[in-house]
């Protein structure tokens, strides 16, 4: 492949994000430099690292974006990164799926509960923890010092409707707002107790536990003994709590400690959380080390991304190793904080006794996660080798996309394409297609207006400028049509008619076999083969994804009603008019002025539904005559 090497002087001398890009438009690499042209410069130099050298060997161009100034260049490198995750930057993944306490704030009657996976807006968190069993224990002795929900929206909907608050309610547990005008709890006490639950699994618990005590001995003093009781009990469940959070430091700190294992070619890293001196929560990432990067680099890396998805940045941030540019992110994180924020290597003390802690943590996973990807990663590797020897093919099929159509009946023909890639699934790029110049039920015609499209978007995409959103412009190694010598006949013909040169093959269900466009007979590969593992796989996602889609087109057209076709009757106004009459046909009978009624429904749209509606029941009776 042949890079197009700018000159030097139109390079501009500035702070920047650079892209390097292949011959397919596809950005590879994403990296920033205090000096665009001192920085690229290094790359037209020999000898480069080999991960470095096979980047460039992959690129065809390059561009860039100049910056107002470092800092700005560091936060344009991490979003371009998260807009085209290049294949040669490195990528940082969870190494399990860790538990969160969290906190609905967005509702009106908050609730606790434990949360996995993507983060959701207007929900407070609060670890992450090692184990749920953790979260529930401290959530069962907080919520005797809070008394806040944890019942799901249907079980609190539930206890609304039936009129009385359940047994938590009763031993103390809740407040009761599912029922308030019965339990008196108003929604500013409701939500000072969830505030002050936030600020207690924040760190912030001395305020607490000094309310308690001030409230136990007044209740004392009064000589009001049971009300002391229940103060004594909510502070010892409070103190309990905290037991369960390890205290690390003696002072009051609040930091992150960052742990690092790493080799050649892996790495893996481990964060602690610690607030008021004591671990909050812990989290750890396996890192693909697909950049050259030294320690120094690396580290700069992971705080980036660690803190450009963290809302909380704490004061103080402890790592193994000094990082690159770390007056830069330093500046950052303080602008993040808004106030002053110190990276630092603990030397002596208790803290470098924590980093040392966090460390072996970090060797610990890094250990683990080597042990389970010793026989995965092969496993893989080994499968498309055989593939590539089974079918012909010069090299390993890296990005292989099969395609296949589902047709339960005479409507709502659609199909699939599903890719894979280093043998694993990338859902990002799956596309669903609906079949619409196919009249009936034609599984040749319609695989054909699938392919077509697909392959016709590539090439179009191919002659439009870098830039903008390109979902089809990356070619696959392999095509595999679900079917066989009918559905492959198709897929060579639209090929040939676009001018592409791809391996394409088809998989008959029925034995398995696989049919070539230049071979008379099929192949049969081994049953327990790898190869056929790979095949059967990507072929069974795609059966997957296509009836999916069909059965929700399916169940969204029987879903559908005459409501959905008049102009300015949405989904809250048709739930309304749902809820007010009960069904369409009282609806058809209501006249303008029941319909006006209905909330959120005026005189002027209640006469439009009105036409509507009776002009549809006429031309139904029209047809059924």
């Amino acid at each position: 492949m042949s890079f197009t090497k700018p000159a030097s002087s139109t390079i501009p001398d500035a702070p920047g994000a650079y892209l390097f890009r292949d011959e397919d438009g596809r950005v590879v690499y994403v990296g920033k430099a205090g000096s665009l042209r001192k920085r690229l410069a290094n790359y037209w130099s020999r000898p480069l690292h080999p991960r470095t050298e096979a980047m460039v060997d992959a690129a065809a161009s390059v561009e860039w974006i100049v910056a107002s100034g470092e800092v700005d260049a560091l936060m344009l490198e991490f979003n371009l990164i998260q807009q085209y995750l290049p294949r040669f930057n490195i990528r940082y993944r969870d190494d399990k799926s860790y538990p969160y306490l969290a906190l609905t704030v967005g509702e009106r009657w908050p609730r606790a509960q434990v949360l996995r996976g993507t983060k959701r807006k207007k929900v407070r968190y609060f670890g992450p923890y090692g184990h749920a069993w953790a979260i529930r224990d401290t959530l069962d002795a907080l919520t005797r010092v809070f008394p806040i929900r944890t019942c799901t929206n249907h079980f609190f909907d539930q206890r609304a409707r039936a009129g009385r608050p359940c047994l938590y309610y009763d031993i103390g547990r809740c407040s009761g707002p599912c029922v308030p005008t019965a339990t008196g709890i108003t929604e500013e006490a409701y939500r000072s107790d969830v505030d002050a639950l936030g600020d207690f699994l924040a760190g912030n618990s001395k305020p607490v536990l000094r309310r308690l005590e001030e409230q136990m001995g007044e209740a004392s003093v009064r000589e009001e003994y049971e009300q002391a009781a229940r103060f004594r009990d909510q502070l010892q469940a409070a103190r309990r709590a905290l037991e369960s959070q390890e205290m690390v430091l003696v002072q009051p700190e609040s930091l992150d400690v960052v742990g690092l294992a790493e080799d050649d070619l892996e790495a893996a890293f481990q964060v602690f959380t610690v607030r008021g001196g004591r671990v909050l929560g812990r989290k750890g990432w396996i890192v693909d080390r697909v950049e050259d990067l030294d320690r120094p680099e690396l580290v700069a890396s992971f705080l980036r991304q660690l803190y450009m998805e963290r809302e909380e940045v704490p004061p103080r941030i402890l790592v193994p190793t000094e990082p690159a540019d770390r007056e830069v992110l330093e500046t950052w994180l303080s602008t993040r904080r808004g106030s002053h924020v110190t990276i630092a290597v603990p030397a002596r003390g208790a803290k470098r006794r924590l980093m040392e802690v966090v460390g072996s943590n970090a060797s610990e996973a890094f250990h683990r996660h080597k042990l389970r990807r010793a026989s995965d990663f092969g496993a893989r590797s080994r499968a498309l080798s055989e593939l590539a020897d089974q079918l012909g093919l010069e090299q390993a099929p890296l990005r292989i996309e099969c395609y296949d159509i589902s047709n339960l009946g005479p409507s709502d023909t659609v199909g699939s394409m599903v890719v894979f890639e280093d043998g694993l699934p990338k859902r990002a790029d799956y596309r669903r297609f609906e079949i619409k110049g196919v009249p009936g039920q034609n599984d040749f015609a319609s695989m054909e207006e699938m392919l077509t499209r697909r392959f016709s978007r590539l090439l179009k995409e191919r002659t439009e400028p870098p830039g903008g959103r390109r979902r089809f412009s990356y070619p696959p190694a392999l095509v595999v049509v679900d079917g066989g010598r009918g559905q492959l006949s198709v897929a060579t013909r639209v090929l040939e008619d676009l001018g592409l040169h791809i391996p394409h093959i088809g998989l008959a269900k029925r034995l398995e076999e696989i049919y070539f466009p230049d071979r008379p007979d099929p192949l049969s590969i081994a049953r327990g083969s790898e190869a056929l593992f790979v095949l059967q796989h990507i072929r069974d996602e795609a059966h997957r994804f296509a009836i999916t889609y069909h059965r929700q087109r399916r169940d969204r057209r029987a879903l559908s009603s005459p409501l959905d076709e008049i102009p300015g009757v949405g989904p809250s106004r048709k739930r309304a008019l749902m809820k007010r009459f009960g069904s369409l046909t009282k609806i058809r009978q209501a006249g303008a002025a029941e319909l006006a009624a209905t909330p959120g429904v005026g005189p002027r749209l209640a006469d439009e539904i009105h036409r509507r509606l009776h002009s549809v029941s006429v031309t139904d009776r029209r047809e059924s005559a």
